[in-house]
């Protein structure tokens, strides 16, 4: 089709934007990181082999009248027994052997792979990272009305990391969100000395203010609810208590990552991992309890992970050393009923390196919870996973939407931009042939020119940035943002 002798086409909108706004759920995930390695064998106990496991582990294990059985096979010790309503209610399913091939033992490597989904080289980017980068490509310029995602004491994880920005609102700890929530800023402006001193607290608490781009509509979503059940004063309670009023709030947001620790247990391991289960078990139930007074419960599904298990047999400390397979909780009545998926690992049988062999890859579990949780047709999981494809999981989970999308083929705006003698491009890889519109913005949003504007057709294109704006431009940092068909698609670049 010509008009004015440029040619006109229609392009796809992102395949996640078309998922999510097809979906007709309103499911939230919230993700528990048991950060430093929690210990599965003293978590769900495998009384099946007692014996060998009471051998491995003669100073640390759990006595048999210590235990909460879950059913003839395995039990919880029973300082989780708040977890026992729960499993009787049908809303818990523990995954078994959760791992991947030639576990790397490190805590900041594995965690890396466990939130990028990458174990044999270096990716930059997050599973939720990715999935919405693909979902906000305009993300910088034109922000979603909510926070995408929420994470609470992972500062660091990359899990929501995209090539560009981090997609969450994230504190280092709750006493952080508590203050943003309650005030709808972190720092106080208004009561400061009159003085110079006080002139340069108000500028940096106002700039540090400014970077809660989501703190009105968190604090408006936390004034409006309350916590209907009383929580302990503990860890992860603290953090469910605040992700449960933003929930019952209506904020919106899809996705939640708490954050409880250190489970590195290589000494005294007995008592420090008592403490950190009891707040596990005792705040969940809590959680569900507050989100069940609302009506809401159905609509929320929790999850454990921790970048790695610990060794079989416990270590000359009192303590167990960096392992490989460790059990994934799930709770929510989502689950429709509680059990067990997959093999427990054999614990006689060990890798090279004395850790258990797991029996399910993580990213079996992420595709699961993304196809029967989120209702995502499995076409777009190639882009949350890094086009690999994974195991399906019977986690009873089911898409209450009336019909699951079809996507066809899956195209996307490939674009970033590179660097190379002294100079700085854009590069987009076209999948259709449309007219595309390319503008440079300073980092306060001022338009500083058009890169192009132009018909382009399927391929791979490249534009001198300071050679297309014909102006002089100061070094440091820019927005770039494409215009195509409707869509916007936005990056930072640095101009060498």
């Amino acid at each position: 089709m010509m008009l004015g002798n440029a040619t006109v086409s229609a392009s796809k909108p992102s395949p996640l934007s078309v998922a999510l706004s097809e979906s007709e759920n309103d499911n939230i995930l919230v993700i528990v990181r048991l950060k430093g390695g929690n210990d599965g064998l003293n978590m769900v106990v495998p009384v099946y082999d007692y014996d060998t496991y009471a051998n491995l582990r003669p100073t640390i294990k759990h006595l048999p009248n210590n235990l909460m059985p879950l059913n003839a096979d395995f039990a919880l010790p029973d300082y989780m027994s708040n977890l026992q309503s729960i499993w009787s209610e049908g809303q818990m399913k523990i995954v078994h052997g959760v791992g991947y091939p030639e576990q790397n033992l490190s805590h900041f490597r594995s965690s890396d792979i466990w939130a990028s989904t990458a174990d044999t080289y270096v990716e930059p980017t997050g599973w939720w990272g990715r999935y919405f980068e693909d979902l906000y490509p305009d993300f910088i310029v034109n922000p979603p009305d909510i926070p995408p995602a929420i994470q609470i004491g992972s500062i660091g994880n990359l899990v929501f990391d995209g090539s560009d920005t981090n997609y969450a609102f994230s504190v280092a700890n709750p006493d952080q969100l508590v203050t943003v929530a309650q005030n709808g800023s972190l720092h106080d402006v208004l009561n400061l000395p009159d003085c110079v001193y006080g002139d340069k607290l108000l500028f940096m608490r106002s700039t540090t203010n400014t970077t809660f781009t989501y703190a009105q509509v968190i604090h408006d979503a936390y004034i409006s609810s309350t916590n209907s059940v009383t929580y302990e004063d503990e860890q992860l309670a603290n953090q469910l208590a605040i992700v449960a009023r933003m929930i019952k709030g209506g904020l919106g947001t899809k996705v939640y990552m708490v954050t409880l620790g250190s489970f590195d247990t290589h000494a005294d391991q007995v008592d420090r991992q008592r403490i950190l289960l009891e707040d596990l078990a005792t705040a969940m139930k809590a959680f569900y309890d507050d989100l069940a007074d609302a009506g809401m419960q159905d609509k929320v599904l929790s999850m454990t992970i921790s970048e790695f298990g610990r060794r079989p047999y416990e270590n000359g400390s009192n303590g167990t050393d960096h392992g490989a397979a460790s059990p994934v909780m799930l709770f929510g009545p989502g689950l429709n009923g509680s059990g067990f998926v997959n093999d427990h690992p054999d614990i006689s049988v060990w890798d090279a390196n004395d850790n258990l062999i797991p029996t399910t890859d993580f990213r079996d579990v992420y595709t699961s919870v993304l196809t029967d949780w989120f209702c995502l047709d499995p076409s777009v999981l190639d882009i949350i996973l890094l086009n690999e494809t994974y195991d399906h999981l019977d986690l009873g989970l089911a898409c209450d939407t009336l019909s699951t999308p079809d996507f066809g083929d899956v195209t996307r705006l490939v674009h970033a931009p590179t660097y190379r003698n002294n100079q700085t491009f854009i590069e987009l890889k076209m999948p259709v042939t449309a007219h595309v519109d390319i503008k440079l913005y300073d980092i306060l949003g001022k338009e500083i020119g058009t890169v192009a504007n132009e018909v382009l057709f399927p391929g791979q294109h490249v534009f001198d940035v300071r050679s297309a704006i014909k102006s002089r431009l100061s070094f440091g940092q820019y927005i770039y943002r494409i215009s195509m068909g409707g869509q916007h698609y936005s990056k930072s670049l640095i101009l060498k």
